[in-house]
């Protein structure tokens, strides 16, 4: 029986192989769409299988296609770097439920025709100009919209009255205007809405009927007052907007009716939204963070205080303004507290930052060149970019494995979170690119690059940094850190502060770099590299804010020292910077044998001590041992205040020893 065994399965084996192609035969109507997406795609060498004419996508594995039968039911295209357009025959595509083309580089106008049977639409994080296409108002099983972080732009039409299964809404970061349309109220099963870095206004009335769970509508112009219902709404972000500054009226649920859009209304609201809904720009005045000169001494005035008159909107209010609010809402007086009250520090204004095209910016780099780079960091390196009008500025590159489980749009709520943070020590964003592949940040470029490069890189005895200059780079640092724990509501945790990320400007003012970049530590094993890492902080999870002022006080050690927080060339004993200097700083021989043999014993002995008991404060195992920034700060204004009498007075500078900077003909 055996010998006939093969003859005997033959028939089979034929019946299989005909029944799979018949089988994997696709509909023509979709491989004639495919073939012009395919074409409108510019041939994209990604999309292997496909083909620009003929070809069976259901039975030859196309990149990105589902079938059921002989029908396309899914494209799946997200972040290939596709460029062009989605092509003209996508109605042709009645099969096709799930459509995702997001995170690409897309261009044109969205196609009048998409997939009519869609349930899933997303083409988030591309280029794409033009409106909604009005075809989409016929999508009665559509669920899920995302159009985000494209450049859509123009008023909302009235199309969206029959999308009854509409669950997830996304217009995010786009350009559209003007009101909302009336038929947003027939969204009846909606749960989702983003709205926000838009130019919207009008009031927010047709939401009042919707059973939303998450509604961001942060950063338009939208007016009046919140409705009360919304205002139940647990994920709800609503600053930066010209909210009313008087109380809603009892029972207000329709704004419309009642908005005040008088401009002395409107600009007041602006005021209030801005001046304690956007907590990160807190203006420096407030917090007496200034530069490095004049130093008096009423330098310091101690920023807790100043802080806490950031709320000096309750001395400005009228009597008819501090009339009780609504029963249901005792807690807040208008619509600027509540929206300052329940959104996040990162998105309370608008972004006002130059948006960048990635083709710009590896022009400027020459393709991110090794010969213009100029760092390298744990989330990705730093480059230097010039420009045809002359300009030079430093792009860093994060690297999108360092985005893990991120979407772009959460790199634009970092981004606006950075873009808040104005210190004359914090190193300012200047711009950005967020495209499929690419997340680039565009910063200043200081002329006198980094600390660790002045310290450990450059010839200390040609080009050194005297002792003023020292303690000068540690109190600028020192603010900034200040600024991020105690003056931003709420605190802001640097987590990678390091003599790499403290850059210096043509006059040696120090900018501390990285500010807001935290949240990309996050999943990372380490955060700063030997030497810095506080002992508590054994997995990212465990960093705090007194951590950051432990590897605040490496870097002064590196300052007084002029050594690597980690030097595996030294001998055992001290390739750890800490366990070697720590017991030494309060010893006055051992300090002097300490210090950076590039000063010459050109410094203050006094200064000197007390910059080294700074340093054992911060440096201590125990976190709650360490000190708040801010008295950091006044030990380091008393410093150089020091400094600046033993100049004046020609005192205890022990023989010769001075600390002019002038003396070594520096500047």
């Amino acid at each position: 029986m055996a010998p006939y065994l093969p003859l005997l399965l033959l028939p089979l084996l034929l019946f299989l192989r005909l029944s799979n192609l018949v089988r994997g035969t696709t509909d023509s109507s979709d491989v004639s769409a495919l073939n012009v997406m395919y074409s409108s795609l510019s041939s994209p060498s990604k999309l292997t299988g496909w083909s620009s004419g003929g070809g069976d996508p259901c039975g030859n594995d196309w990149k990105g296609i589902k079938c059921s039968g002989s029908s396309v039911t899914e494209i799946k295209l997200s972040g290939l770097g596709l460029t062009g357009t989605m092509g003209y025959q996508l109605a042709s595509l009645t099969s096709v439920t799930y459509f995702d083309l997001s995170k690409n580089n897309l261009n044109g106008d969205i196609p009048y025709q998409l997939p009519p049977n869609v349930t899933y639409i997303n083409l988030a994080g591309n280029g794409l100009t033009g409106g909604i296409p009005y075809s989409i108002s016929q999508m009665s099983d559509l669920k899920y919209l995302n159009l985000a972080n494209n450049q859509l732009s123009g008023q909302l039409t009235d199309m969206f009255g029959k999308l009854p299964s509409l669950s997830l809404l996304d217009l995010s970061f786009n350009r559209f205007s003007g009101s909302l349309p009336q038929s947003f109220g027939s969204l009846t099963h909606l749960k989702t809405l983003n709205l926000e870095n838009n130019q919207f206004s009008g009031s927010l009335d047709v939401l009042s009927t919707l059973s939303l769970e998450d509604l961001n509508i942060q950063n338009n112009k939208f007016t009046g007052w919140i409705p009360n219902k919304l205002k139940s709404i647990h994920n709800l972000k609503v600053g930066g907007n010209s909210w009313s500054s008087r109380p809603a009226p009892p029972g207000m649920a329709k704004a419309a009716d009642n908005n005040d859009t008088s401009s002395s209304a409107v600009e007041k609201g602006k005021q209030n939204s801005g001046l304690k809904g956007s907590s990160h720009h807190i203006d420096e005045q407030l917090s007496q963070n200034r530069s490095f000169t004049p130093l008096g001494g009423n330098d310091f005035t101690g920023t807790k205080d100043s802080s806490s008159s950031i709320d000096i909107k309750t001395l400005e209010t009228s009597p008819m303004e501090l009339k009780p609010p609504p029963a249901d809402n005792k807690k807040v007086n208008n619509d600027n507290e509540f929206a300052n009250k329940h959104t996040s520090r990162h998105s309370t204004d608008s972004i006002s930052l130059t948006t960048y095209s990635s083709a710009d910016l590896q022009a400027a780099t020459g393709s991110f060149s090794s010969s213009r780079l100029l760092g390298q960091g744990n989330i990705g390196c730093v480059y230097k970019a010039k420009f045809n009008d002359g300009k030079a500025l430093a792009v860093k590159k994060i690297e999108t494995l360092n985005l893990s489980g991120s979407h772009s749009s959460d790199f634009m709520e970092v981004v606006s979170g950075i873009s808040k943070l104005h210190h004359s020590n914090v190193a300012e964003l200047l711009g950005y690119c967020s495209e499929s592949g690419y997340q680039l940040l565009v910063y200043e470029l200081q002329q006198n690059g980094s600390l660790h490069g002045f310290l450990h890189l450059s010839d200390d005895y040609s080009k050194p940094l005297t002792w003023d200059t020292r303690v000068r780079i540690a109190l600028g640092t020192a603010r900034a850190v200040e600024y991020l724990h105690e003056v931003c509501t709420p605190s802001v945790i640097h987590k990678n502060i390091k003599s790499s990320n403290i850059l210096l400007d043509a006059e040696l003012n120090p900018r501390l770099a990285d500010c807001g970049l935290g949240v990309f530590f996050e999943d990372t094993s380490e955060n700063l590299g030997p030497g810095y890492n506080p002992p508590e902080c054994t997995k990212p999870s465990a960093y705090a804010m007194k951590s950051d002022i432990y590897s605040f006080g490496v870097v002064m050690l590196e300052l007084l020292t002029g050594r690597k927080p980690f030097d595996s060339s030294n001998p055992r004993i001290e390739q750890s910077l800490v366990r070697w200097a720590a017991p030494q700083l309060h010893d006055i021989d051992a300090l002097a044998q300490m210090v950076d043999p590039a000063l010459r014993g050109l410094y203050p002995p006094k200064s000197l001590s007390r910059f080294a008991d700074v340093i054992a404060l911060c440096i201590q195992s125990e976190p709650e041992f360490r000190p708040a920034m801010s008295e950091v700060v006044q030990s380091l204004v008393r410093c150089v205040q020091r400094t600046s009498i033993n100049k004046r007075l020609g005192g205890d500078l022990s023989t010769s020893r001075r600390s002019d900077d002038s003396d070594y003909g520096y500047y």
